[in-house]
């Protein structure tokens, strides 16, 4: 496959796995809806809605680097997406003093920033774990 259909197939596959991510990560808040929040002005989610999709787009730019066939970027995208959220489910677990989600909904920058760093600093591991 030539360079150039290549990266077009690469960034369809990665749009689509990064859509689908924040699509199931909206499934599983349950104290607000992450687009509304955003459309509000909620800071705090917009940090932790961007470190979701910087941590899977490093992932999934890891998978591309390590990957001979593309089924195995979708594989590693897929894995990816599960590993973030269970970053995100221990993230909140792991702070017992309050609710990652309780926060975030109270536009509690400082924890959208957690956040952003959680997502991208798992992302970073987890990618250098593909290779």
């Amino acid at each position: 496959m030539g360079p150039f259909v290549a990266t077009l197939v690469y960034f369809i596959i990665s749009v689509i796995i990064v859509l689908i991510g924040l699509f199931i990560f909206e499934l599983i808040t349950r104290k607000y809806k992450d687009m509304e929040e955003v459309k509000n002005g909620n800071h705090a989610v917009a940090l932790s809605i961007g470190g979701k999709i910087i941590g899977i787009c490093i992932i999934l730019a890891f998978a591309i680097y390590a990957s001979d066939v593309i089924y195995e970027t979708i594989v590693w995208g897929i894995v990816g997406v599960v590993l973030q959220m269970i970053a995100y489910f221990l993230f909140d677990l792991l702070t017992r003093n309050f609710s990652v989600e309780e926060q975030l909904a109270k536009n509690n920058v400082a924890v959208g920033i957690m956040s952003v760093g959680v997502s991208i600093g798992l992302g970073l591991v987890i990618g250098a774990s593909i290779t």
